[in-house]
């Protein structure tokens, strides 16, 4: 079982991968395909071409991480991820994990708190009654 964070940044390379590749390969990847740094700490997601293997990628602070999983039966569903750098969600991409197509997942409206780095001190946000709990 994989534990991740809902704000981690989460990167699926939409292109097949090569799954002979290790750390060396792979943040390769990350740095020439995908455009990002792979010490930034943020998980980056490979699938082979069959979809039967996956390889996430990340820097703990120390030292890289890679997370293995391959599939004895079936496949990983990413339909409509078909870019070379795709943003998941770290819920996307444990749907992916567990088989579920994250296209057919019906959403519903959750509240999200935005941090004041993300919001200019000049943005209001207009106000939604669908956003509001109650106890």
């Amino acid at each position: 079982m994989l534990l991740l964070p809902s704000d981690l940044k989460v990167w699926l390379y939409g292109q097949p991968t090569d799954m002979r590749k290790s750390f060396n390969g792979l943040s390769a990847l990350v740095k020439q395909q995908l455009g990002e740094d792979p010490l930034s700490g943020q998980l980056f997601v490979f699938i082979n071409r069959k979809k039967t293997h996956l390889k996430a990628l990340y820097f703990d602070g120390s030292g890289f991480c890679l997370w293995c999983k391959r599939l004895e039966q079936g496949y990983f569903h990413t339909p409509g991820y078909t870019q070379d750098k795709n943003p998941l969600s770290a819920a996307d991409l444990v749907l992916i994990l567990e088989g579920i197509n994250t296209q057919t997942v019906k959403r519903y409206k959750r509240y999200h708190h935005h941090r004041k780095s993300e919001q200019s001190s000049s943005t209001v946000l207009p106000h939604d009654d669908n956003r509001t709990a109650s106890c």
